[in-house]
């Protein structure tokens, strides 16, 4: 019932939130998937791939869905110091429009990342995209510019030597982003209409590669999950006040999963945590050996799936963390999976896509693809395909 509650909360606050869009880094509720939606029942490159389309630049952000379009940022040049954001037509591939931007912050990073590493969101009217330069854009569903903040001209030490990668959420007319390092760190809250700071929080100086969620409570209340290495840190989207903070550790790498009004954290393997309305979060349970790598952990009905970076997929139960099974799969990861129904589907940096039917008793790879190309970034999942980035390419897989 409670889940029930906070998917119908969701809807009321973002009534565009369909099975026709995927609009942030793991889907609508930060798990990995999303309801309405399916995935191929077999990989094949001569059916199963509905169009493919090269990309100027570099990426490890994931595309993302809105009606009938798709909406990818890259960054190319020399040190990639040119940022775009391209959107295309959902049927078919074909490019609508393409904006660039010259970078104004720092685009140094580590050679196995790139400047457009954070995943863009939507609120149904605009798209904001962050750079790892902390360049962060807001342009119309047309293509044209709303605003453009080059936070680095006002936070100058807010960065890192290997790159930034924290995506950004939105909700409440808010957007949410973490621009957590181990100088300048700070997360914030800008207004989508024009770009000004609602708030911001100073935030633990550490390096911080995990991205930000939005939680919902069973009352109806929306938070921003903050986490670090520190824990998680829920605030009010509006005034960035703090609600809770749980302060026992958490990855700054994989990012938190949420399941109705619980909250599954990859601290101290993986930590179920049941927030409300107010006071701090219940821990419901503890599982060390559900501990996810730099894959995110995915919610599949009634269970949880982590993901190590060699290729050993976890699988848990959702209400109590007891592991029931391991698959090894053909490694290594460093993209979340996705999933619909039965079935998960896993991108290795090799570019093999991995089908894997999660209802069987061991867990059982269906069917393997090869797109021959590296992939870092994490899948997007909708009603009519399957997304999938590599540095040079954009696929469409057919359900």
């Amino acid at each position: 019932m409670k889940q029930l509650f906070t998917l119908v909360s969701l809807a009321a606050l973002m009534p565009w939130a369909t099975a026709a869009h995927w609009t942030q880094f793991r889907g609508p509720s930060s798990n990995g998937t999303m309801p309405g939606t399916e995935l191929p029942s077999t990989l094949s490159k001569e059916n199963g791939i509905a169009w493919q389309i090269d990309l100027p630049g570099r990426g490890l952000s994931s595309p993302i869905v809105l009606n009938d379009r798709v909406y990818v940022s890259c960054s190319s040049g020399p040190k990639q110091e040119k940022l775009h954001v391209i959107c295309f037509q959902a049927s078919d591939g074909r490019k609508v429009w393409e904006r660039t931007f010259r970078a104004t912050g720092r685009t140094m990073c580590h050679e196995k990342t790139s400047v457009a590493a954070p995943t863009p969101t939507s609120d149904g009217e605009r798209i904001f995209a962050l750079f790892s330069s902390n360049d962060l854009v807001c342009l119309d569903l047309q293509g044209n510019l709303q605003w453009f903040r080059g936070l680095t001209q006002d936070y100058p030490n807010a960065s890192n030597s290997l790159g930034m990668s924290s995506s950004l959420v939105v909700t409440e007319g808010v957007l949410g982003a973490q621009i957590e390092n181990d100088s300048e760190s700070f997360s914030a809250g800008f207004d989508v209409k024009d770009g000004r700071n609602l708030w911001k929080l100073d935030r633990p100086k550490m390096a911080n590669w995990c991205s930000p969620t939005v939680l919902t409570t069973s009352g109806g209340k929306t938070l921003f999950g903050l986490q670090s290495g520190k824990g998680v840190t829920a605030v009010e989207p509006r005034t960035g006040r703090i609600v809770w903070d749980y302060k026992d550790g958490a990855s700054p790498v994989s990012s938190s999963a949420v399941s109705g009004s619980v909250l599954y954290a990859p601290s101290q393997g993986l930590t179920a945590l049941e927030f409300s309305d107010s006071g701090e979060p219940k821990q419901l349970w503890r599982a060390g050996q559900l501990r996810p790598g730099t894959p995110s952990p995915v919610v599949v009905g009634d269970k949880i799936l982590v993901m190590n970076d060699g290729g050993v997929l976890t699988c848990g139960e959702l209400a109590t963390g007891k592991r029931l099974w391991q698959l090894r799969l053909k490694g290594p990861f460093s993209a979340t999976p996705v999933a619909a129904g039965n079935r998960l589907l896993a991108v290795n940096e090799k570019g093999l896509a991995q089908l894997v039917d999660v209802s069987k008793p061991e867990g059982e790879v269906l069917s393997e693809l090869d797109l021959a190309q590296t992939v870092l970034g994490t899948p997007s999942l909708t009603a009519d395909g399957v997304y999938i980035r590599s540095d040079a390419r954009l696929w469409k897989l057919r359900r």
